[in-house]
């Protein structure tokens, strides 16, 4: 299996990722010897990885100016003990070519050939989302199209952030997104937010990186231990999901 999406799996979210789908190896619809691979890039939407232009491309293929690096990897695809790596340096993260998107460079000529691939990810197009429905039905129908013929899809919207008004902007961007793809009726949606898992994150401060003084620092990313409990709340939904795709 492979797991792309945003910042959240780069912090906290890819190394649970990993336990979870490897101990539900031979459930689900998976295989004994199922793996997970997962890349988290910051800062990255459906559309990062479905467009074509330079610029929805650049948080994908541009260096961080800070850190030098702009993604992490978990699973079959870690390079050590430091998760860190630049998409576009190394032999495993070649997805930067001027005639195609990011997705289609991951797919093309069989680069990397996953029974299954999960998008994760919500954050960077919620308002894009919230503000509209068409725009949700684009960016799910541009995702789809780039994705080879018959390969099993999920889109699972990521994990509720600590501030209310951030959750409930991200409320209405599901909503929008998971209509697009019933509409679209290819790959099967996994919502991220639902009222349990709103109840583990908003306002609740031990989910999330600290500073000293005891205030959140990343209103965003929950931590490791918190996205263990996220995807324990989901766990039966996304395990209804694998079966569903990989059942086709």
């Amino acid at each position: 299996m492979l797991v792309l999406g945003d910042s959240q799996l780069t912090f906290g979210a890819g190394v649970a990722f990993v336990d979870l789908l490897t101990g539900m190896a031979g459930t689900c619809g998976l295989g004994q010897r199922a793996t997970t691979g997962v890349i988290g890039v910051r800062s990255t939407s459906l559309r990062s990885w479905s467009g074509r232009s330079k610029a929805a491309k650049r948080a994908i293929c541009d260096a961080d100016p800070k850190w030098r690096v702009n993604a992490a990897a978990y699973g079959t695809l870690s390079q050590g003990k430091n998760p860190f790596v630049q998409i576009g340096r190394g032999a495993q993260f070649q997805f930067c070519t001027p005639e195609r998107s990011a997705l289609g460079a991951v797919f093309h000529d069989g680069y990397y050939k996953p029974a299954l691939v999960v998008m994760f990810l919500m954050g960077n197009a919620a308002e894009r989302w919230a503000a509209s429905p068409e725009a949700a039905l684009e960016d799910g129908r541009d995702f789809t199209d780039d994705l080879p013929r018959g390969r099993p899809c999920i889109l699972m919207t990521s994990a509720p952030p600590y501030r209310e008004k951030e959750v409930r902007l991200r409320q209405e961007a599901q909503d929008n997104i998971q209509s697009a793809f019933d509409q679209l009726g290819r790959c099967s949606f996994v919502p991220g937010l639902t009222p349990d898992t709103i109840a583990l994150n908003m306002r609740n401060p031990a989910n999330f990186r600290r500073k000293a003084s005891g205030k959140v620092k990343h209103t965003l990313h929950p931590t490791e231990a918190a996205a263990r409990r996220f995807l324990h709340l989901r766990r039966e939904a996304l395990c209804a999901a694998i079966s569903t795709q990989l059942a086709r």
